[in-house]
């Protein structure tokens, strides 16, 4: 088959103890909020579990996490929470599974389980874990497991081979095949080929460089760049980073001792990640160059470095509000700021943004459309073909990408002749049973948006949003009505009160005659219920502002007895 066309959801057929069923709850037609959970013999397995971030339509909204309510009455049967990588789109949601059943062990390499375990010491979760290694074997419930080294922006990446009495699948993780990691930790291509020899029945394999050509860029080859950032900056340098981007991190600290700088960092999350990797030896510094933001202060302009969190434009992050003046660090002429990251797609508008707002403030900013500052983390289409044709898969299921990813991804597989049906492209909720080394669509279950929105996880609805966003557009019109309800008429002129668009004074005296109109048919209906006059005054009140003003403001109506 060439894509699962979203099957209706319905009943699923039962499956059987020779099937195993693969769900992605989150991380397809999309970048982030990475959830598989495999089904197998009545017990689950979760691959990953992380967040999404929102996009500007979603005004508001801290986060998106995947939608686990179809396997919500089956929480009890999660044999383990498996994470790839310590980033947010892979781990992020994990302490909202967790708050659902505390005692899911999670399994992971050691940098990405103390990441874990330092969020969820923010959520007063404390985790059940189990540290695993490249080359490690172990089993829960039904599901034998195998790791292998994957190099990607992050160390201790891991790919998971899930044999099962249904068949071998290997799930890939973000991975790239950078042949000279920072970490000398290349992708286990040997461990690839032996799980072909083996017998791959499905390869779930990361798409977000698919549509790439050729190798990604080895993370050595943007030293020179990043040295010349700090050879020729005349004031400060403010480098903004992923939290969680250690490799690049140390690129950055090796440039600025290189070249007689102190080292700060900004941002709860970036001094929170890089303390735990320093900690466990994955970042390395000479004593006395890292030192507490504050004292930065007191060294000269050309000796300091900051580097912050807000790569991708968040804006409470602290280089978003640095480009507009919110910050305690003052960005100014002849400071160079350094985006030492790969535009997330959705976020340009954003990061746009701030570089404008930094470059109005005098700053000279490099970022990877000027100069060579950074590599994907992810194989690009070279990589792929290469794995395709080493693994030689019976069934390939692209993740972790938009729609042109996956597509993109699937055509490779195909052109390595992998034949047509046994590459699906798949949307978030589609079911797929692997039986008899066959990958099949049978159904989907419904899947949504759960938005994190301050304390509050899943209450948050499109309409709210939809709501939100015309607040933002069009304002808010209060109608204040005083009515007579002996004649269910007007008592007097009704009072405006309007927020968020202009007007004049007279804006609304042509809506009056309107108002009047709308009570008058409700009187002659007998109509004297508020609720129903509140709705007859809101849909007579959005058809004369769409009309008069060309606008469309929410409408709260209120109702004062006479």
């Amino acid at each position: 088959m060439n894509s699962v066309d979203h099957p209706p959801v319905t009943p699923l057929p039962s499956l059987s103890d020779d099937a195993l069923r693969i769900v992605a709850f989150g991380g397809l037609g999309e970048i982030g909020r990475n959830m598989t959970v495999f089904d197998h013999r009545g017990a689950l397995l979760v691959v990953d579990c992380g967040v999404l971030f929102p996009e500007e339509h979603q005004p508001g909204v801290d986060v998106i996490l995947p939608d686990w309510s179809a396997i919500r009455d089956r929480l009890s049967d999660i044999e383990a929470i498996v994470l790839t990588h310590g980033h947010e789109d892979h781990i992020g949601a994990v302490p909202y599974l967790l708050r659902e059943r505390p005692d899911i062990p999670v399994i992971g390499s050691r940098l990405t389980l103390s990441l874990l375990s330092a969020k969820l010491a923010e959520h007063r979760i404390t985790p059940t874990t189990l540290e695993v290694r490249e080359g490690d074997r172990l089993d829960r419930g039904p599901f034998a497991l195998e790791f292998l080294a994957v190099n990607h922006s992050i160390p201790d990446g891991l790919a998971v081979a899930v044999r099962t009495t249904a068949g071998l699948v290997l799930h890939t993780g973000d991975f790239k095949m950078d042949q000279f990691p920072l970490d000398k930790r290349i992708t286990d291509l040997r461990g690839f080929a032996r799980l072909g020899e083996e017998g791959v029945d499905l390869f779930i394999v990361d798409s977000t460089n698919a549509d790439v050509p050729g190798f990604t860029t080895s993370e050595q080859e943007l030293a020179p760049a990043i040295d010349a950032v700090f050879r020729t900056a005349p004031r400060r340098v403010i480098v903004s980073s992923f939290a969680s981007h250690v490799h690049r991190i140390q690129q950055i600290l090796d440039a600025a001792h290189a070249h007689g700088r102190k080292a700060a960092f900004v941002g709860r999350s970036m001094v929170r990640n890089m303390g735990v990797a320093r900690e466990l030896g994955y970042l390395t510094a000479p004593d006395g160059l890292i030192i507490d933001a504050g004292a930065l202060d007191r060294l000269p302009d050309v000796e300091q470095t900051l580097i912050c969190t807000g790569s991708q434009g968040e804006p409470m992050a602290a280089l978003a509000r640095m480009a507009s003046g919110r910050h305690t660090i003052d960005v100014g002429d002849g400071d160079t700021v350094l985006l030492a990251s790969s535009l997330i797609p959705g976020n340009e508008n954003a990061v746009y943004r701030i570089i404008n707002g930094l470059t109005r403030r005098g700053a000279n900013v490099v970022h990877k459309g000027t100069a060579k500052v950074h590599v994907s983390g992810h194989a690009s289409a070279g990589e792929l073909v290469y794995c395709y044709n080493i693994v030689r898969p019976a069934n390939v299921l692209p993740v972790h990408g938009e729609a042109r990813h996956l597509k993109a991804n699937a055509d490779l597989a195909r052109s390595t002749g992998i034949a047509r049906d046994r590459v699906l492209v798949a949307s978030n909720g589609d079911v797929i049973d692997l039986r008899d080394g066959r990958a099949t669509a049978v159904g989907a279950v419904e899947v949504r948006e759960v938005y994190v929105d301050g304390d509050t996880v899943g209450v948050l609805t499109e309409d709210s949003l939809a709501e939100r966003r015309t607040l933002g557009q069009d304002g808010v019109l209060t109608v204040i009505t005083l009515i007579d309800r002996d004649t269910g008429l007007l008592a007097e002129e009704p009072d405006y009160i309007a927020r968020g668009f202009a007007h004049d004074e007279s804006a609304f005296e042509s809506l009056a005659p309107v108002l009047e109109k709308t009570l008058a048919g409700a009187a002659e209906r007998n109509v004297t219920a508020n609720a129903e006059l509140e709705r007859r005054i809101v849909r007579a009140t959005e058809g004369w502002t769409r009309k008069t003003l060309r606008r469309q403001p929410v409408v709260i109506p209120v109702i004062i007895d006479a």
